[in-house]
């Protein structure tokens, strides 16, 4: 399990590391998970990703007291909603727009709803 776990990790921080040049890919909650998955397999490197300047403040906060920025909040409500928008504008499926619709609202509200920092 620890290499299905190390492989997890590398493949999540890879997809975070893609996020923070690619506006609509989220960046910390692919290193959420990548830091869940090497606590599992190499707790060095679950470590080193915390201890970053620019992405451990906003995992260890999560982590510590389940606190999502306002900017972040904001950042993420507006891409949910750019993307329910493109789907309209590409004339899609109404049956996917609505499964996209709810999951986009279930998770905004979600995410509204934690504490900010």
């Amino acid at each position: 399990m620890r290499y299905f776990w190390f492989s997890m990790g590398w493949l999540t921080l890879t997809l975070g590391a893609i996020g923070a040049f690619v506006p609509v890919l989220p960046t910390v909650p692919f290193l959420l998970l990548a830091v869940w998955a090497f606590t599992r397999s190499s707790p060095r490197l679950g470590a080193r990703i915390m201890r970053h300047p620019q992405f451990g403040p906003p995992i260890r906060a999560w982590r510590k007291r389940g606190v999502v920025g306002r900017t972040a909040k904001i950042w993420a409500v507006a891409g949910m909603s750019a993307g329910v928008a493109w789907a309209f504008w590409l004339g899609l499926d109404p049956r996917f727009i609505a499964a996209q619709v709810l999951a986009c609202t279930a998770i905004g509200a979600w995410l509204v709803t934690r504490p900010e920092a």
